[in-house]
Formats: C-alpha cells, structure tokens, sequence
C-alpha cells in the first residue's frame, strides 16, 4: 500500500501541475462486477485519491459493446471486473491500452498469464469457478433429484426449472457456452447447449441473476459461478451450490485501461490502486467469494476452494478470441436460441 500512495502522490502532483487540473481529477469507470462491489470500489476510490469518479455498471458483454460502439471517440477511462475473454477480445481488437503496472510483482501467475496473453492489455484481479446453484425448498417441493452433473440438467423432470444469462451479453454464459465446448466437443457442446434450452425458463441479461432469481423462488436451478451462488447462501437464502461432476470452466476477471481514455493518469492511479491488497479485500464487506489476484489479499473461508474443484484447462487464448467469440455466439443464435421451449 506504502508503494501505491508514493505512486498516487506522484500522479497527483502530475495533475496539479496544470492550469485547471481541478477539474482533471476525474475519472470514468465501467464496471462489471456485482453492483454493490462497483459502488463501493468507485467511492473507495474516490475517498482514496480524491479523484472524483463517474461509474457505469453494465454486464461483461454488454460493457464491450459500448467501448467498441464508442471507440473513435472514447468516453470511459477503465474497464473494471467481469470475465476475462471480452476483456481478451477488447485487447485484440485494439479496444484497450497496454500498462505495465508497479503492482505486478504482487499478483498471481494467473493474473499475470492473463496479462501477457493479451499483450498486457488486460490484468487478472480475480478468479472464480462456473457451476450452478439451486433452491433446496424448491427442489423438495417438486420432488426434482438432486442435480450432481452438467448433464443432469438435461434431464427432461427439469423443464422449466433451469435460468441462465444471454451469452451475448453476460460474460458468465458465454463461459459456460465456451466450458461446453471444452468438455464435450463443439458438436457435443452444441447439443448439449441445445438439450439445456429445453429446460431454460429464462435467459437473462446479467450472469449473477438466476441465482438471484432462485434465492427469491422464482427459478430452482441458476447457472452461475459459484462465488455467486455462495453469496446468495450466505444471505440465508436455501441455496447449494454445485461443482458439477464433469469438470467445469473457470473464469479470470479483469480489468484494463481503454484506448485513447481522457484521464489517463486518474486510470492509471485507479489502475495500481485496484491491485493493491487493501483495495481487494473491499470484496469482503460486499460478500464477493471470488479469489483475489494480489497474493497479500485475504481470501473468505467461504469462498469455493478452487484446489478441490474439477478445473478444465480452460483455453483463454482461444476462447477469448475475436473470431471465436463471434462464431459461438452466431452459431448460438441460430442453433440453439431460435429453438422451442
């Protein structure tokens, strides 16, 4: 932290350096985390380094859409939080800026991997595990098994039983459209997305929602990382959360300066900030279980024990590829989503 506030005076002495360097100090946030961990990130932040911060909460996918929508005029600085392979697709396509970060040196090789695969313009700052969680109450009162397995959900006693996000514009789905294809085969993962259709009720637009969704009632079974899932739990609410038998995805939320940002030293200072173990552990006070980048970070005892779960070896250079990304979720569209329920 002594390290990030020597950095931070620099970069504010940079800024006071100007005439009308007041009205620099600003910054303007996209965030896909949950929002709660958004705000109090912004007005942590703020209340950190006095640089005044203007935030977004928008879904992963629907964040990439408007920083390539806005890309020949740039109106957001950083891009915080969400899965890492939209943050991979924004690096190739020129959408976001390299940053070697002084912070580095204290990060996970996981989040440093992430990193040099995008040409350092994205960083990891969290990891967490896909699975699914589902209402204990609910599936008692349907007399439903207890679903163990992806392929469970398959399971024709599940109509209607079963939400998950819009790959298009949730970061999450698109993981587990990408974790389908890794486990069983395009054709394989295709068919399976196909037979899980049967038995969606709802695809929404945020990757946190079915879960909610289930702890209110309202679903019994939502696909979302798991992190997700045991914080609904944690609530109180009668939620279990599955590691699915087969194996499953895993996701490295990210986060990177966009191209041609209007503050650049206010992201950068964000940036460095946002590394640090002080500004990781916030997830704590907002019930985040995802396992944070910095090594100095404290991690919950609630949070999945991702050396215990069946982990893919998840291909995020491929997977968080522009073409690939594009062919899924075309493919997506037209096989799987046009189908009846």
């Amino acid at each position: 932290m002594q390290k990030f506030k020597i950095l931070l005076c620099t970069s504010v002495l940079a800024l006071g350096a100007g005439v009308g360097a007041a009205q620099a100090a600003k910054l303007t946030l996209y965030c896909s985390a949950q929002e709660d961990w958004c705000q109090l990130m912004a007005r942590s932040f703020e209340k950190e380094s006095g640089i005044k911060v203007n935030m977004t909460r928008k879904s992963s996918g629907e964040t990439f859409a408007q920083i390539k929508a806005e890309a020949a005029n740039p109106k957001g600085d950083v891009w915080w939080g969400g899965t890492g392979d939209p943050h991979l697709q924004a690096a190739e396509e020129g959408l976001t800026q390299e940053y070697l970060s002084p912070m580095r040196d204290q990060l996970q090789p996981w989040a440093i991997a992430q990193a040099e695969s995008a040409g350092n313009r994205t960083i990891g700052i969290y990891s967490g595990a896909l699975g699914y969680g589902y209402n204990t109450e609910l599936l008692a009162a349907n007399n439903l098994p207890e679903p163990k397995c992806w392929k469970d959900l398959l399971k024709p006693e599940y109509k209607g039983h079963v939400q998950m996000a819009n790959p298009n514009s949730s970061g999450t789905a698109y993981t587990t459209l990408a974790t389908m294809m890794q486990l069983f085969g395009e054709e394989g993962g295709f068919e399976f997305m196909k037979g899980l259709h049967a038995n969606i009720n709802q695809y929404t637009k945020s990757g946190s929602a079915p879960i909610k969704a289930a702890a209110r009632g309202e679903t019994t079974i939502g696909i979302v990382f798991m992190h997700d899932a045991v914080k609904q739990a944690v609530k109180g609410f009668p939620i279990k959360v599955v590691a699915p038998c087969e194996g499953t995805g895993y996701d490295i939320g990210s986060m990177s300066i966009i191209a041609g940002a209007r503050n650049l030293d206010e992201a950068k200072a964000f940036y460095d900030w946002a590394l640090t173990p002080e500004a990781q552990s916030l997830a704590l006070q907002v019930n985040a279980f995802q396992v944070p980048s910095n090594v100095n970070s404290p991690t919950s005892d609630k949070a999945p024990d991702l050396a215990s779960i069946k982990l893919i070896d998840y291909d995020f250079k491929t997977y968080g590829s522009s073409a690939t990304r594009k062919r899924l979720l075309k493919r997506w569209d037209e096989e799987v989503s046009t189908l009846p329920q």
